[in-house]
């Protein structure tokens, strides 16, 4: 990875870490689903409210680590606005992207802010702490009734 690219995943790590984006319990959600990793105790819960067949409106509440909670506010902005199909197909990649690497089938590039989250393939003890949101995600998205964990 370099340079430029890892000073901008600290960076937006730190930012989303400390002020998540659409960090609140969402009235009238339509999906919700909790994760769990317990390697080192994140938990989330997302809220999803669907309608005209798109996220129309997501959030979370949780607590965790900073990659986490910013992967987790990264997530919400990525997705809303798009139909349940195209942030699923989302999720595979950005899971490529988390556990390949930056030089595996998904280039950073084609992710747009997500990009940030390549940064993290450095680190495979934390892959897990990115990814749970994002299966918390395919979990609502499925009507998952069973908390998801990264087990």
């Amino acid at each position: 990875m370099s340079d430029e690219l890892r000073e901008l995943y600290q960076e937006v790590i730190v930012d989303h870490g400390r002020r998540p984006r659409n960090f609140h319990a969402l009235e009238g959600a339509t999906h919700t689903a909790e994760g769990f990793n317990p390697l080192c105790g994140d938990e989330l819960k997302i809220y999803l409210r669907l309608a005209d067949g798109v996220i129309a409106d997501i959030a979370f509440q949780g607590a965790g680590c900073a990659i986490s909670q910013a992967s987790a506010s990264l997530l919400t902005l990525a997705v809303k606005g798009q139909t349940p199909e195209q942030a699923l197909a989302l999720f595979a990649r950005v899971h490529a992207l988390l556990t390949e690497g930056p030089n595996g089938e998904v280039a950073p590039a084609e992710l747009g802010k997500l990009a940030v989250l390549a940064g993290v393939w450095e680190f495979p003890v934390r892959v897990k702490c990115a990814s749970l949101a994002w299966h918390t995600l395919r979990s609502a998205l499925e009507g998952g009734d069973a908390p998801v964990t990264t087990e």
